[in-house]
């Protein structure tokens, strides 16, 4: 099979698909490997590097698109490039297709078959590929907060460990997924007050005994989000209902409750955020103010630190990878009811349950189009 990289062109964006160990995994299998120059930049890869273990450079992304079989990305693809893609076509990559019609539309009437990397499951009800982006946006998570809880940002001007007889920040934490355990482990290091909530009292167990007592747990309800809030400096909405639009946990007016200054980090973003006001914002441009509360929802968190983020992402998508490739998307679904959790499109035809409810728009299971 013909495995195509084009260059990601969404804003801020340095991730890229393919690492060159990946591509010269493919290449041993006797596939073709076909990036786009310049792909890999933003995270370390030269084109010499993809060149040295036998990839072929394109010249642009319409290149790769034309000659690809199946597309190998990270970031859903924008207008410019689903406007590529074609019927017969496989896209493997990051969709987040619940919020977003204009690309769900887009992806059925090109015809292509795509398999989000966000819903392939694992056999421990994970989500292996979803995963590594979540550890590194949660660890991210407290980071960027505390940069813009600096007054200078239009944050309080509070220290996330505090000082000697002044207090650390309080930091909330509102799911208690691979995101929020991530967040919590780096805010509970630089110092802070760090509160967990999470509607499973077992993972709650979990993270008081991993965590020793170094944070506080709290089962989730509208009614604690609401008067925890209002002490929160940060608060770190974490909550991930898989292939779904993200719930809605802080309104509008709630706002008015929190202190001035406080920081809302929205890393369910991607899925539409979990906070009324959010809206995504771009590394370039991070943040903005609602009633005087400081917004970071920035929708490609882990571009930030493309290096590591690829190298992450490449370690667990390859072997699914591979499967495609090798045995082509229909085998490989079929062989694999985990991947098969990942299939969203097909010839026109939705097949993600979730997406379909949120956007109002006939959908059938992976399982039901197989059978037809």
């Amino acid at each position: 099979m013909k495995i195509g990289c084009p260059k990601e062109i969404k804003p801020q964006e340095f991730r890229v698909g393919l690492t060159p160990e990946a591509a010269a995994e493919a290449i041993l299998r006797g596939h073709n490997v076909l990036v786009e120059t310049g792909a890999g930049l933003g995270s370390g890869f030269t084109d010499e590097d993809y060149m040295s273990i036998g990839a072929e450079i394109a010249p642009d992304a319409k290149s790769v698109f034309d000659q690809a079989e199946m597309i190998v990305k990270v970031k859903e693809p924008q207008a410019p490039e689903r406007k590529m893609l074609r019927e017969g076509q496989l896209l493997f990559t990051y969709l987040h297709l619940a919020p977003d019609r204009a690309q769900t539309e887009d992806l059925l009437n090109s015809g292509v078959t795509s398999i989000a990397y966000e819903t392939v499951t694992d056999a421990r009800g994970g989500l292996p590929l979803l995963a590594p982006m979540s550890e590194v946006a949660g660890r991210l998570a407290p980071q960027v907060g505390s940069w813009a809880l600096q007054k200078a940002n239009g944050g309080r001007g509070v220290l996330m460990g505090g000082v000697p007889g002044v207090r650390p920040a309080n930091v909330l934490v509102i799911g208690g997924g691979v995101v929020g355990a991530a967040a919590a482990r780096v805010a509970v290091g630089m110092g802070a007050n760090v509160t967990v909530m999470d509607r499973s009292v077992p993972r709650l167990s979990y993270l008081d005994d991993v965590f020793m007592g170094k944070l506080t747990t709290q089962y989730a309800s509208a009614a604690a989000t609401a008067e925890l809030i209002q002490t929160a400096d940060m608060v770190i909405g974490a909550v991930l209902i898989p292939g779904a639009a993200a719930p809605k946990l802080v309104t509008r007016e709630q706002l008015s409750t929190m202190p001035q200054g406080s920081v809302l980090v929205d890393v369910a973003i991607d899925q539409g955020g979990c906070f009324e006001t959010s809206k995504a914002t771009t590394h370039q441009d991070p943040i903005y103010e609602v009633d005087g509360v400081v917004h970071y929802c920035v929708a490609n968190m882990p571009g930030a630190v493309a290096r590591t983020s690829t190298q992450a992402l490449g370690n667990a998508t390859l072997p699914f990878m591979l499967a495609l490739a090798g045995k082509g998307w229909r085998q490989a679904i079929t062989d694999d009811p985990h991947l098969r959790a990942g299939l969203s499109t097909h010839q026109g035809k939705l097949t993600s349950l979730p997406v379909g409810e949120a956007l109002g728009i006939e959908a059938m299971t992976p399982d039901q189009l197989l059978a037809s």
